[in-house]
Order: C-alpha cells, then sequence, then structure tokens
C-alpha cells in the first residue's frame, strides 16, 4: 500500500477511529487500526470486538493494499504535523513496516498482519430505516446524561430504543436511567421500523456515534437486529454489539 492524502483528512478519521481502541489489550491487533486503499479511497477500520468503526475518504493511492499499524501512536504523530501538510503511507518496503513520511519527518511504524483483524460488521439486520441527524443528535443530547455508569447493573448502562405509542400513533421512543433520574424523548415513527425489537445501545457506543454525527446534516440509515445495531452516514460505518 502506498498512498497520499491530506494531514487535515487523516487526522479527523483518527480522531473518531482512536477512541474506540483501549489502551490496554490482551489482544495485540485490536491496540492497531486497519488501513485499505482500494481504488483512489482510503479505509480505516478500528474494533474493540464490542464496536467497530470504519470510514472511508478520498486518497492519491499510487499502490493498492492493506495493512495494519498502532493506532494511539499513529494519531499521536498525525496531530503533531503541521497544519496543511501531505502525509505519504508506505508499507510496500517488504519488512512488515509502515513509514509515515511529511514534510522533513520519517515514522516507522511496526505493523501486524491485516488476516489477524477480526471482522464485526457480518451478519443480518432484519430492520432498516432512516432519521436525520439533527433528530439523532438530539435524542442522544436528551437521553445520555442518564445513562448509568454503575457496571453491576449493565441493564442501565445505555440507552433503551424501541417503538412506542403515543395517543394512538406510532413513535420511536429512546429512554435512559441510572435509577434515580430517568430521561425519554420521541421521534416520529421511521418507516421500515415496524416491528423492531426492543434494544439497548451500549453507553460507548453512544459518545463514539454522538462525536461521529456531530457535524452531519445527513439523514443516517439505521439497521438493526435483536444483538446487533450499524449506523451509516457520510463515508463512516459504526457497528456495535447490543
Amino acid at each position: 500500500m502506498k498512498l497520499t492524502i491530506d494531514r487535515g483528512m487523516l487526522l479527523k478519521m483518527l480522531t473518531h477511529i482512536h477512541s474506540v481502541v483501549e489502551r490496554r489489550n490482551t489482544i495485540p491487533i485490536l491496540s492497531n487500526v486497519k488501513f485499505d486503499a482500494p481504488d483512489g479511497n482510503l479505509s480505516l477500520n478500528a474494533t474493540d470486538m464490542d464496536l467497530e468503526i470504519l470510514e472511508t475518504v478520498p486518497a492519491d493511492v499510487e499502490s493498492y493494499g492493506s495493512t495494519t499499524a498502532p493506532a494511539h501512536t499513529l494519531f499521536d504523530i498525525v496531530r503533531r504535523l503541521p497544519e496543511g501538510s501531505q502525509v505519504s503511507l508506505d508499507s510496500t518496503g517488504g519488512d512488515g513496516n509502515l513509514v509515515l513520511l511529511a514534510g522533513r519527518s520519517r515514522f516507522t511504524l511496526t505493523c501486524l498482519p491485516t488476516e489477524d483483524f477480526p471482522v464485526l460488521s457480518g451478519g443480518d439486520l432484519s430492520h432498516n430505516f432512516r432519521i436525520s441527524g439533527s433528530n439523532l443528535r438530539n435524542v442522544i443530547d436528551c437521553t445520555r446524561f442518564a445513562i448509568s455508569t454503575e457496571e453491576t447493573r449493565y441493564y442501565l448502562n445505555g440507552i433503551y430504543l424501541h417503538e412506542a405509542v403515543n395517543e394512538g400513533q406510532p413513535i420511536l421512543r429512546a429512554v435512559s436511567t441510572d435509577g434515580h433520574r430517568l430521561a425519554s424523548a420521541d421521534l416520529s415513527f421511521p418507516e421500515g421500523a415496524e416491528g423492531m425489537p426492543g434494544v439497548i445501545i451500549p453507553r460507548k457506543t453512544v459518545t463514539e456515534l454522538r462525536k461521529l454525527i456531530e457535524e452531519t446534516s445527513e439523514d443516517i440509515s439505521v439497521a438493526l437486529s435483536d444483538t446487533k445495531i450499524r449506523f451509516s452516514f457520510d463515508g463512516a460505518v459504526l457497528t456495535s454489539k447490543l
């Protein structure tokens, strides 16, 4: 893999991606972010086995390929590079390393095999619907403050999203509680959500989703089953266990 990408664009991707990666991992590959460089695009993928983020942006790809590199180390390097610089990523040396070049700076990062990188996003998601970005932001902001942080009551560590009825009309309702306070927010019922199971979206997923949709103005595609949920928008896909 060999490509060139704007530092600002790469930093924005890594800001979203690296926070999914836990700093302490018993499985080494989970500390890495996966790079895929098909024709004209760069995709970054990170997971902690419960949550996965995949983000794709345009890039000047000279040589196709894929590799993995330490997520937090890479983020620390890129955020210290000069604004406006062009970043070259090259893993074609045959030594299993990723070389990062920017201006007069050169960094060599040790890679792990892409075959070891786990895939979370497979599986059939039975219900599909769309929610506007502004509505989803509002629902999260109205409810996430009441999510419990008490790990022993794990069923309170998220937002309960389910179908409800208000004045005889179906609605989509989000509820969170820590046992002392309760927050609820309603949305008009989206087409395609009929018969969806009630699901609890984990606290970490809610946090990462809120970061991703901070600036988006487009509709967000939601697909879910009773075990997984996927949010897709603006070149990014977030998949989570429930």
